[in-house]
């Protein structure tokens, strides 16, 4: 459910008080391991974290009005979400978004605790279904610098194969 909110602090406002308590449990520790070069504010109807066009001026390749998405925090219908960008691009290769994927995973898998996880949607239906020192670490673990090489690296991978497909 995307919000109208224009604001962080309205966002949270328009929850009941159980959500608005679990996200800003797990907004506190993103912004305690947060790169300063990220910016938090409202993107895509959810709290988001995001490289500013002064820190990369190309944005979101898909839309680059848009500042490029990091992390989010969104209370959807049957449960909150966490989008860590930063795992979704390491797809599985050999460079270091993929080692970052990989090591996400196995650090997870060690904490005992049940992931439900898309691509890059953690789904969680309490603050306690988190290892919130793991999401710590995730967030700290890829300042700006390093996220923008992530993107334009999976950007330029997805290049390479689709010419590849088109030769064969």
């Amino acid at each position: 459910m995307q919000s109208k909110a224009a604001t962080v602090e309205e966002y949270l406002a328009g929850l009941p008080e159980d959500r608005r308590a679990a996200l800003a449990a797990v907004r506190q520790v993103i912004r305690e391991n947060l790169d300063a070069d990220y910016e938090e504010g409202m993107q895509y109807g959810m709290i988001g974290y995001y490289v500013p066009h002064r820190v990369y001026p190309a944005g979101y390749h898909c839309d680059p009005k848009q500042p490029l998405p990091f992390a989010a925090l969104g209370s959807q219908k049957n449960y909150m979400s966490l989008y860590l960008m930063s795992v979704y691009y390491g797809g599985g290769g050999e460079d270091a978004a993929s080692h970052h994927a990989n090591w996400f995973r196995e650090e997870w898998a060690k904490t005992g605790k049940k992931m439900d996880m898309g691509k890059a949607c953690i789904r969680f239906k309490k603050v306690n279904d988190l290892p919130l020192d793991l999401i710590g670490k995730a967030v700290k673990r890829v300042p700006a610098k390093k996220y923008i090489q992530f993107c334009e690296a999976a950007r330029t991978g997805r290049a390479v194969e689709k010419t590849r497909k088109a030769r064969a």
